[in-house]
């Protein structure tokens, strides 16, 4: 009998295993069955938050379980980022993440507290923040992206942009165009995107690539003014802008934002999460949210559509990054 207790304590181990796994299997089946919460690395009222309260706000009606929004700004969106990559992975701690963290980081940086191929699980691509050239409306003769740039060639190593920070979206579009179109333009970092339109209203700064949500203001009350989008192309938001490449062939970047789980998700609830999003980014109501403030609704064909399109993304931003010989110190 002694030598059948090993095997009798095996039995038992099996047993307790597949219990728990079964117990697993139903969980995800179930899910969700608490709260889900969304991580947002920036401050409330950004874009960033305006993404994950108006997703999450459907996905309440649509999951049948409360969505907290959670912001932790810190570290460019570093902080959240890496809050994400030590969660459960059981589908109830979610990002809303963007280029800067997942594209842009990996390249600037040589050491980050997360890696963004391993940690994480990219569900879908859910937004494209319009960022928008702007200039100072002092400089009257300029009303395109052309009569700018022969602007500027009269006043070479004069020419001063401004962005939210080093290593940040705008800095890094106004690093592309400096070196698309040739030009020596003097970067004046700041601490966020406000206290450079503020900076560049009184004349201090010429250009910035600014997102349309912090510039709108100084737009509509005539302070600054818009020459075209960042984007690739032309945005339907904006009809009346033409975009940069227009003028600069090759020409775009893409401010993009999408949804996150910890590496190790699930597959059943990492899918749930696809088609529960995707189907929340078609509420009118959650489209006319996001296009007031210059952001539009843009999801992925799937899951693996989305990783492939943050690898070429990444191989992107090396490349600008190593054309502008940017380096953080």
């Amino acid at each position: 009998m002694e030598k059948l207790r090993p095997l009798a304590l095996l039995a038992l181990c099996v047993m307790v295993l597949g219990l728990a796994w079964m117990q697993q299997a139903r969980a995800q089946q179930k899910y969700p069955v608490r709260p889900i919460r969304i991580l947002i690395p920036f401050p409330a009222a950004g874009a960033a938050d305006t993404i994950g309260r108006s997703i999450g706000d459907r996905l309440v009606a649509q999951m049948g379980q409360p969505v907290v929004v959670d912001n932790r700004p810190g570290a460019a969106g570093r902080l959240a980022t890496e809050m994400l990559a030590r969660a459960e992975p059981d589908g109830y701690t979610l990002l809303v993440g963007g280029v800067g963290p997942l594209s842009i980081s990996p390249v600037l940086y040589k050491k980050l507290p997360y890696d963004p191929e391993r940690d994480f699980v990219p569900i879908t691509r859910v937004a494209e923040l319009i960022n928008v050239m702007v200039i100072n409306p002092s400089i009257s003769r300029v009303q395109n992206v052309r009569q700018f740039i022969e602007w500027a060639r009269k006043r070479p190593e004069s020419v001063r942009f401004g962005s939210s920070g080093i290593g940040q979206f705008d800095h890094l579009v106004g690093e592309f165009f400096r070196v698309q179109i040739g030009l020596r333009m003097t970067h004046v970092p700041y601490k966020g995107g406000g206290p450079a339109l503020v900076d560049m209203v009184s004349g201090d700064i010429q250009l910035m690539f600014a997102t349309y949500v912090t510039a709108v203001p100084y737009i509509m009350g005539n302070r600054l003014r818009a020459l075209a989008v960042s984007t690739p192309q032309r945005q339907a938001l904006f009809p009346d802008l033409p975009a940069v490449s227009d003028a600069i062939p090759g020409f775009g970047a893409s401010n993009w934002n999408g949804i996150f789980a910890p590496a190790r998700t699930p597959p059943q609830i990492a899918d749930r999460l696809f088609v529960e999003i995707n189907k929340a980014m078609l509420a009118p109501e959650v489209k006319k949210r996001q296009n007031a403030v210059g952001i539009v609704p843009d999801g992925s064909a799937s899951r693996a559509e989305f990783v492939e399109f943050i690898r070429e993304d990444t191989v992107r931003w090396a490349k600008i990054i190593k054309d502008a010989d940017i380096k953080i110190q």
